[in-house]
């Protein structure tokens, strides 16, 4: 099998492998004990809890460990509109969010929040001309993903944080897939808030984190709930919070290596998808004016739907993606794309490519074969 869908998921890595199996056969208490056993286990929590502030430019007091990307964007934003004064009952999103922001709209809708979905410019990109229109008196919170999933666009969110929180609006910002690709300061980004997860970045599943700048008002989701200083319910996953800072240190001290590969890579595909002539508009042309996560090439084939694209790769051996796969089982177009100015039938062409550290040049080869063997039956079925 070849796979090539590391922005879905990725395998955990040895250094994470490794300190998930010495914690859960050695430090296996529950961080709220007050014994020797959970004395070890809120150790190892602290510590982690300082070695993931480390990585974001962050403070200690602002990290809070969830079960992933999707908690923890929900828990944030619904913890931060929930302390901003009553009043203020309007927030606002970006159109290229993440499926479990969409749903999470849905939500507060019902509890008497007031959305507002921004479309980017031409060019993709939420910037301070985008939002100005928007801003209201009542806004509280503004959500933009760093980076796009099925894009790799990442969003300049340094040029948007002074303008928000000289209006007293607070920045939240999803950095599921940028978190170990690329530098993340909190403070150099002016973000009041985080959301990252841990199987993107080679550690286990079921783990992730917030962070809550220090300072920034908000009340729990759930009201007397103990753990994580009353961000969420359930026992704190020690073991798994240590596998996924293992496996960020790994991807963070390598990040520049990886980058440039994946930057190889990229180029790579592009020029044999030319060669070959193989019907493949790119969502996110490239120009030095773009900020991109190298590893995700977003793409639509002409003539081909991409899920019927998809289950040809995969009755091949080889794994990609139609997008997000929080929303794989939805045929819809995916709102994302389509905010980029893709008509709703282009959008359903969509596939993503997205490379990790192993991927090489020949399972790429693989990939172009059978794109050049639809590109080929469908130039037989025009000819009849």
């Amino acid at each position: 099998m070849i796979y090539l869908d590391y922005a879905a998921s990725t395998p955990m890595c040895d250094e994470a492998l490794h300190i998930y199996s010495v914690m859960n056969k050695e430090m296996f208490g529950n961080a709220s004990s007050l014994h020797d056993a959970g004395g070890q286990a809120a150790y190892t929590l602290d510590y982690s809890r300082q070695r993931m502030a480390n990585m974001i430019g962050g403070h200690k007091e602002g990290i809070y460990f969830t079960t992933g990307g999707t908690e923890s964007n929900m828990l944030v934003v619904q913890s931060i509109l929930n302390g901003l004064p009553p009043h203020k009952k309007h927030w606002i999103m970006s159109a290229l969010e993440h499926h479990s922001m969409y749903n999470l709209a849905t939500f507060l809708e019902h509890q008497g929040y007031e959305l507002t979905i921004v479309q980017p410019d031409r060019e993709g990109r939420i910037t301070r001309e985008v939002l100005i229109p928007h801003l209201r008196d009542n806004t509280g919170l503004v959500s933009v993903q760093h980076a796009n999933s099925e894009t790799g666009l990442i969003q300049d969110l340094a040029a948007l944080s002074p303008l928000l929180h000289e209006r007293g609006i607070m920045l939240h910002s999803d950095a599921v897939q940028t978190f170990g690709n690329v530098h993340i300061d909190v403070e150099a980004m002016g973000v009041d808030a985080l959301s990252i997860s841990s199987h993107k970045v080679y550690g286990p599943k079921g783990v992730g984190a917030a962070y809550l700048k220090p300072g920034t008002p908000w009340r729990p989701v759930y009201p007397d709930t103990l753990h994580e200083k009353g961000f969420r319910p359930g026992t704190i996953n020690v073991p798994g919070i240590a596998a996924f800072v293992a496996a960020a240190e790994m991807m963070t001290e390598q990040m520049e290596m990886h980058q440039e590969r994946y930057a190889t890579l990229r180029r790579y595909f592009i020029t044999k998808i030319q060669e070959r002539s193989i019907p493949l508009r790119w969502v996110v042309e490239e120009s030095e004016k773009k900020a991109v996560l190298h590893h995700i090439v977003g793409c639509f084939f002409h003539g081909y739907e991409g899920q019927y694209v998809m289950l040809e790769c995969n009755r091949s051996g080889v794994c990609i993606s139609t997008g997000s796969a929080c929303a794989a089982g939805h045929h819809d177009p995916s709102p994302a794309i389509q905010a980029l100015g893709a008509s709703g039938r282009e959008a359903l062409q969509f596939i993503r490519i997205s490379f990790g550290r192993t991927t090489t040049i020949e399972e790429l080869n693989v990939l172009v074969d059978i794109l050049t063997d639809l590109t080929h039956q469908q130039e037989r079925s025009l000819s009849r």
